[in-house]
């Protein structure tokens, strides 16, 4: 039997979409305020999925414990309070959408689970803009 695990996280950050490649008209047309040259920011709400089989020693699928510290090493230490566009390695390339972060985090809290775990995060730019990602 499986089962499934959350964890809630939040943190802030900047950000502003944007395409090098486009011009800066077309960079408005697509992204509109979202590609304000001085960035906007956004209260991000974070849920960490966990699925698989229960420790049978310790009734545990993970200790929640173990996973509220890694999330907060690897996304709330890195992004809280940032400008992902300038603060951030991960995203000097890659255009910070919420898609996009959504797949940052998993990939950064995949490397460092347990690989018979499953995996999915969701990420809240808004309470109305929502993003899922689970690995496929």
């Amino acid at each position: 039997m499986k089962v499934s695990v959350c964890r809630k996280a939040h943190f802030n950050a900047a950000h502003r979409l944007y395409n090098p490649k486009w011009s800066d008209e077309k960079n408005w047309e697509v992204f509109g305020k979202c590609n304000n040259p001085n960035y906007h920011g956004h209260n991000y709400t974070l849920e960490v999925w966990v699925k698989g089989e229960i420790d049978p020693e310790t009734g545990y699928l993970i200790d929640l414990k173990i996973l509220k510290d890694l999330i907060e090493s690897e996304v709330e230490d890195r992004f809280d309070h940032k400008n992902l566009n300038e603060d951030t390695k991960e995203f000097k390339e890659l255009n910070p959408t919420a898609e996009n972060i959504c797949i940052v985090i998993w990939k950064l809290l995949r490397a460092k689970l347990d690989p018979k775990m499953e995996l999915k995060v969701r990420l809240y730019e808004t309470e109305r803009n929502i993003v899922e990602f689970d690995g496929n």
